[in-house]
């Protein structure tokens, strides 16, 4: 459904690491979509919507073969990865999960502003994401504008989110 279910901003936690993820990394991000779907989107979706959304999210071969040309992020925490986040043609948020008993802890600020720099060393002017409804706040907050409202259907189910697109400032020249 495209970059989704985020919650809050950073409480005090341990450092995280981000690393660029791995063809085994693909279970556990697969079940960290899963469980955030579940555990963190129940005031804005209902459960159909939820349970339609997380077996998409959560399978595995799909989960794999779209991450396959996307720049993909991996944060750890302690050895234990806690988050991910996917850029797809260097201009769209394409995933951004964190694991439920982390968000709120400043993880998914790490991987977008670690991909936000990326982009804009890679040439981007600007950022697209569609935004879960679970993942609203957190973008706006980062100065991304709503452009559309959108209603997707997953397993036979109708989810909403919303277009958001960000302009990234001019990279710095150096003379």
């Amino acid at each position: 459904m495209g970059a989704e279910a985020v919650s809050g901003d950073a409480k005090k936690a341990p450092a995280a690491a981000l690393r660029p993820a791995l063809p085994g990394d693909v279970p556990m991000l697969a079940a960290i979509a899963e469980a955030a779907i579940l555990e963190l989107t129940g005031e804005d979706y209902d459960t159909d919507q939820q349970e339609a959304w997380a077996a998409v999210a959560s399978d595995e071969e799909a989960l794999a073969a779209r991450l396959t040309d996307q720049l993909t992020l991996v944060a750890t925490r302690e050895g234990e990865t806690v988050g991910f986040i996917a850029l797809a043609d260097n201009r769209l948020i394409d995933i951004l999960y964190v694991r439920p008993e982390v968000a709120g802890e400043g993880i998914a600020a790490l991987l977008y502003d670690a991909v936000e720099r990326l982009a804009g060393a890679r040439g981007a002017t600007s950022l697209t994401v569609d935004a879960s409804d679970t993942a609203l706040d957190f973008f706006t907050k980062r100065g991304f504008t709503p452009k559309q409202r959108n209603t997707v259907s997953l397993g036979g189910v109708w989810l909403g989110n919303t277009t958001l697109e960000k302009t990234l400032a001019a990279p710095e020249t150096t003379h």
